[in-house]
């Protein structure tokens, strides 16, 4: 629910509201505007009674949020979230952010070179593993926090922001010290202690979506991060699980469409983990471009064959050259 205030209400007014919501157990969230303040009704399952706030002085209006998940709906919020990274890159708003590099940080001179791979072909995030939840305990799990230091001066070398995965609290912290996005993975998109501790930091958080998660879990799971008061949520359609093994998994196209008629956060496609395949990896990026993604997180490895995971899906550089110039022809049609 959200109570608009008139523009007459002072801050008495407010505050009547205020304690009204938390006297009937919930938590209320004051969202100042230009010409007047709205405040917001967090932690009900159910309908509130607006009997209780529309007699009060200078309430102008009592709107029902419909969704269960509130503050990243269109309702709470009717304008598009755009979260800027410190390089400048814009994530949200119209434009399309390429981020892009390894699966996984695998030694200091592999990622500055990935890093000069990505800066070369029109990149500003560059992507990379250094916590690697694998399948297979047997599996190369990453280089940690030498890993991540070296990410970070390879990407400082060339401009660009860091995105990197946090498999646990502890993690996300130490990321968020040297990173500017936290992903949070498919496997750990319904992990809430992680998902609450990423709530309490102010760094952006990329929020994949679960291998078998419909749309409305995968939003009730960036309402966690939102209602721990970090407001800077990106959603990653990374790709859903099928029972055709032609591809390793199904990227959903029609979820990013379907996503930004429900919230104003936005939006990017993995499309390296959507099917798997190196070969379908450009056509699977210009879709998802097409249907509205506001950027692009891909695996490039400067040499994809001797990549210690997923070396399959992963682009050779020339290809990534190749494919972020197909994108601009694609961005500028659309814009025609």
């Amino acid at each position: 629910m959200l109570i608009v205030m008139s523009a007459a209400a002072d801050e008495s007014d407010i505050q009547r509201v205020c304690d009204t919501i938390e006297r009937l157990g919930f938590e209320a969230r004051p969202i100042p505007g230009g010409q007047r303040t709205a405040i917001g009704v967090v932690g009900n399952d159910g309908p509130v009674d607006a009997g209780r706030f529309v007699g009060l002085p200078n309430v102008r209006e009592v709107i029902s949020v419909s969704a269960p998940y509130k503050l990243v709906s269109w309702e709470w919020k009717p304008t598009p979230t755009i979260i800027e990274l410190p390089n400048g890159t814009l994530v949200g708003g119209g434009g399309l952010a390429l981020m892009a590099g390894p699966c996984a940080v695998e030694s200091r001179d592999q990622i500055f070179r990935s890093a000069e791979l990505v800066a070369h072909a029109g990149g500003t995030v560059l992507r990379g593993g250094v916590f690697k939840p694998r399948t297979s305990p047997y599996s190369f799990q990453g280089l940690g926090l030498d890993g991540l230091r070296w990410m970070r001066e390879a990407a400082d070398a060339h401009g660009l922001a860091v995105v990197t995965e946090a498999v646990d609290p502890d993690s996300a912290r130490a990321i968020a010290d040297l990173a500017d996005i936290i992903q949070i993975g498919a496997r750990n998109m319904q992990n809430f202690a992680l998902l609450t501790a990423v709530g309490e930091l102010r760094v952006p958080v990329m929020l994949k979506r679960g291998m078998a998660a419909t749309i409305k879990e995968w939003l009730l799971a960036a309402e966690y991060v939102l209602r721990g008061g970090n407001e800077q949520v990106i959603l990653c359609e990374r790709g859903i699980r099928s029972f055709d093994d032609m591809t390793r998994n199904v990227l959903d196209i029609g979820a990013i469409a379907a996503a930004r008629t429900r919230t104003h956060l936005p939006i990017v496609a993995d499309p390296s983990h959507g099917c798997g395949r190196r070969d379908l990896v450009a056509p699977l990026a210009r879709a998802a471009t097409a249907a509205g993604a506001d950027g692009l997180i891909i695996e490039m490895h400067p040499d994809p064959s001797e990549a210690l995971s997923d070396g399959a899906q992963s682009l050779y550089p020339a290809q990534l050259d190749a494919l972020a110039i197909q994108l601009k022809r694609l961005r500028e049609a659309m814009l025609d």
